[in-house]
């Protein structure tokens, strides 16, 4: 009995903490297979101060789920900041509303991470639910930075989603793990403060792993964990707001981390803003463009601001060449032809 007793607190504790906002129909969809699937985990939603039936729903379809109710909707960042401080694990495991999970998706990347503490996050293989042959936009098999700071990953290049065939089941050490499905480690996430509040929503996540690895942590991707993703269930690729995000929090994100060349990236970087904005009006999408200004205008008004948030902790793995150049110039269409 006592050995047994031993087992059982040797086992981790894990939350699943799903943030809902306006996503009944997802939870409608989705919930009630996460929790079937995730017997070794405690299941808990947060819900954004939702404005449709979502509590409703939770409390006649699942009244035995714990339910966290935030006052308002502080988006992804502090939501989930409010939320996992009422929570009680050694993991915590965040995850959208509009996920599907497989089953036994949570011990593989759990015993990964257990034999190795600087591990302080992990992703699992993200692929679509509507293609599920494809990888999927937000996160594929692990995320990296090219030296401007965009975002790509093993599987995913800008809107080239590669077909699954294997070639990324390693386990492998990566830049970023994609917030639709981030299994985190307790105590690494408060150590370092939790997410930026200022980021709302977008890249809140990279943010997150870029000052881990500052600390000194690794970020992993376990493919023998599967999940699949619909994508856009807050948020859709049209809306202008996304957009705002994505091009401020970028820039929040580089005045933060970046140590060397700040100045001369972060101009770049804007210059390269100001291009897709071309593209934008070319696509008859104006409001965009609008988008991409107020994200600059709120870059300057933030600035000091962000300089108090500035690590000073010199690490960064940032790769030393430009996504854009590799992808339009070389035709270097999927990650394998950029490792070639």
């Amino acid at each position: 009995m006592a050995l047994v007793a031993q087992e059982m607190e040797a086992q981790p504790k894990i939350a699943v903490v799903i943030l809902n906002y306006n996503g009944v129909y997802w939870l409608e969809r989705f919930l009630d297979q996460v929790i079937k699937n995730s017997p070794e985990a405690e299941v808990i939603v947060t819900d954004n101060a939702s404005s449709d039936n979502s509590i409703s729903f939770l409390k006649e379809h699942f009244p035995k789920i714990r339910l966290i109710q935030n006052e308002n909707n502080d988006g992804y960042a502090g939501g989930y900041n409010k939320a996992l401080s009422q929570v009680n694990a050694d993991y915590f495991v965040l995850l959208n509303t509009d996920v599907e999970v497989s089953s036994n998706w949570i011990m593989p990347v759990i015993d990964l991470m257990d034999k190795d503490p600087k591990i302080a996050a992990c992703q699992p293989k993200i692929k679509q639910y509507h293609n599920k042959a494809f990888f999927e936009y937000a996160g594929a098999c692990g995320g990296f930075l090219d030296k401007f700071g965009f975002p790509y990953c093993r599987g995913r290049i800008f809107e080239t989603l590669e077909e699954d065939k294997g070639q990324y089941d390693n386990v492998m050490e990566v830049f970023w793990a994609t917030g639709a499905c981030l299994f985190i480690r307790t105590s690494s996430f408060f150590e370092i403060g939790g997410f930026d509040d200022e980021f709302f929503a977008h890249m809140e996540e990279i943010d997150l792993c870029w000052r881990l690895q500052k600390s000194g942590y690794k970020i992993m991707c376990q493919p023998k964990s599967v999940v699949y993703h619909v994508g856009g269930g807050t948020l859709n690729s049209s809306s202008s707001f996304k957009t705002y995000l994505n091009y401020r929090n970028n820039l929040y994100m580089l005045y933060k981390n970046l140590e060397k060349n700040r100045f001369s990236i972060i101009f770049r970087r804007m210059a390269l803003d100001g291009l897709s904005s071309i593209k934008f009006l070319m696509d008859g999408k104006p409001k965009h463009i609008l988008a991409i200004l107020r994200a600059h205008i709120s870059f300057y008004a933030k600035i000091s601001t962000l300089k108090r948030k500035r690590s000073k902790l010199k690490k960064s793995n940032l790769d030393d060449f430009s996504i854009i150049y590799k992808y339009f110039v070389r035709k270097k269409k999927t990650y394998s032809d950029l490792t070639k």
